[in-house]
């Protein structure tokens, strides 16, 4: 980027993007497959306890991810959509590293030395996807959860970690994805990402964490068959705020989509990552 941006021949384009990349956790198994105690042996899963989920979330220096790994091109987040999206809340903030806020948690939660952790990441779907997990995993290691990082294609990873059934669940504990809100408002990640999984009702279809809220879900619910634009927006930042704040997922940050051309030529960027032909036109 810095090297396009200093191209007198070229133009830039940019805007922040409506897709979230966050991470989900196995709310669903006392026993998940990736989670270990310090020695490798079974532990009961502790990302079911929700200490234990904001204890991960402070462990993990958003500022860097954002300056060193995305060379400034992102976003940091704190719920699933930026400022300006419908039913996106005002209260809810990024999650400030707090190294010595989580060790806290962790020790109120019964495991002050931590636990052995596999962070499950594609390697080809989202800008530096694999270096984000391997510096979530580092910042997790230094703070007591022992993280191990596995990346692979993302035709790989998506049919992994979509696996299981609603008696076992994913077949991956931990995982880091993105997700791009369709519609433009909160109800595409809410319906898809936190509300409970049901094959029946159309809900939670990627889930991959399994995480269940009633309170949550009614809130879904109730949204989805509000018509009035403001009632509808009062009840998707409910929504998201009680589902954030009970660390359903832990968001990272935005992307920032960028488009670069010769100059001569502009480009009205899209929150949607679209490139379409009938948005390029001769400058002034």
């Amino acid at each position: 980027m810095e090297r396009l941006k200093k191209d007198p021949k070229l133009t830039i384009a940019q805007t922040v993007s409506n897709r979230i990349i966050y991470l989900h956790l196995d709310h669903f198994r006392d026993d998940s497959p990736f989670v270990k105690a310090k020695d490798g042996g079974a532990i009961r899963n502790p990302l079911r306890d929700r200490r234990v989920r904001t204890a991960v979330s402070k462990m993990i220096d958003r500022d860097a991810i954002v300056s060193r790994v995305m060379e400034g091109q992102a976003v940091k987040a704190g719920q699933l959509l930026p400022d300006g999206f419908f039913g996106v809340s005002k209260k809810l903030k990024p999650v400030a590293y707090d190294p010595a806020g989580a060790k806290k948690l962790l020790a109120e939660a019964g495991v002050p030395n931590g636990f052995r952790l596999t962070i499950h990441s594609p390697n080809d779907r989202y800008p530096n996807d694999a270096k984000i997990a391997e510096a979530v995993g580092q910042m997790l290691t230094r703070n007591g959860i022992d993280t191990q990082v596995v990346t692979m294609t993302q035709g790989v990873f998506f049919r992994e970690a979509s696996t299981g059934s609603p008696d076992k669940g994913p077949k991956f504990s931990f995982i880091l994805v993105g997700w791009g809100s369709g519609t433009g408002e909160a109800s595409s990640p809410l319906k898809s990402l936190l509300a409970t999984f049901s094959r029946e009702k159309g809900m939670g279809p990627s889930n991959r964490g399994r995480y269940s809220n009633p309170e949550v879900d009614k809130l879904i619910n109730d949204a989805l068959a509000t018509v009035d634009d403001a009632k509808r927006q009062e009840l998707l930042a409910r929504a998201t705020e009680v589902a954030i704040e009970d660390v359903g997922i832990i968001p990272l940050h935005y992307q920032v989509n960028t488009w670069a051309m010769r100059k001569g030529f502009t480009y009205k960027p899209r929150t949607d990552e679209r490139t379409l032909a009938g948005d390029i036109a001769k400058a002034n």
